[in-house]
């Protein structure tokens, strides 16, 4: 419905903004139904796990899990603002697609979805080579490890994860699947990428930098990650976001529809904006 929405507003009656909040829309929602297979597939590759080597990482940098673990739980009532940060993905893509459609920043609109693809698939590709099981399994923690606060993820994948290495379970699930993916976080690729493309809209700026440095301090314990895995997480996005820049900046110096429909935007995307 979506896609037919996109095909009206640019054959019967043109209006390039409404094209590019259903076709985003519908691009995200189509994506997200692929990818969550794709992460499945790439854990039932079953390479060796490197908990111990992320764990080790984080350690060397100085890291206690164990400690972050300990300080939300004694801060419980704070807990439900980090869990409610971790888990609003869905509606800030949604907001952020539809109002750099509807106002125009049609190249921004573009840079952030091809990122988000970029990302993705990037860390699904990098989970499958160098797979962990996470912080929940490799430390066999329990409810009583957190009795005041109910983290997101807790061990709620690792039936899959391990069914999927093992080949006990081979469902392929698009929506409602679990994730699996621990290394690098995609949470934490995705809260970048949200700051960035929201940046040059003033209402959204400041609102989007503050829920997404909350995903990212939430990421740990709520979804279940070592602190490497945030921290590649966020070069990847670093990554993805210039190679997307870069490759749209290069479509709209090309003699094509979207230089036609993008190109007064072209000094925005140069600037940053």
């Amino acid at each position: 419905m979506l896609l037919a929405g996109v095909l009206f507003y640019e054959v019967k009656r043109p209006d390039p903004r409404i094209a590019s909040a259903l076709g985003g829309a519908g691009q995200i929602i189509a994506f997200s139904a692929v990818g969550a297979p794709l992460s499945y597939l790439a854990a039932s590759a079953g390479l060796p796990l490197q908990d111990t080597v992320f764990d080790s990482a984080d350690s060397a940098l100085g890291l206690d899990w164990r400690a972050l673990l300990v300080w939300m739980n004694g801060f419980a009532d704070l807990h439900p603002v980090f869990s409610l940060a971790y888990r609003t993905f869905p509606i800030q893509a949604a907001i952020l697609v539809a109002w750099l459609a509807f106002s125009g920043r049609l190249v921004r609109l573009r840079v952030f979805m091809l990122s988000f693809f970029f990302v993705a698939l990037a860390t699904i590709a990098v989970s499958a080579i160098v797979p962990a099981e996470g912080v929940w399994g490799y430390y066999s923690l329990h409810a009583s490890d957190h009795p005041a606060i109910r983290p997101v993820t807790r061990d709620l994948h690792l039936a899959i994860f391990h069914g999927l290495r093992d080949g006990s379970y081979r469902q392929l699930t698009g929506f409602g699947s679990e994730g699996i993916i621990t290394f690098p976080s995609m949470h934490a690729a995705v809260a970048l990428i949200l700051a960035l493309a929201a940046w040059p809209i003033p209402v959204l700026r400041w609102v989007f930098a503050a829920i997404n440095v909350l995903m990212v301090i939430a990421t740990p314990v709520d979804g279940g990650h070592y602190f490497i895995d945030i921290a590649v997480g966020l070069v990847i996005a670093a990554l993805g976001w210039i190679a997307a820049a870069a490759l749209v900046e290069r479509m709209l110096a090309a003699p094509r529809e979207l230089a036609a429909i993008c190109s007064p935007e072209k000094s925005q995307l140069v600037r940053g904006e």
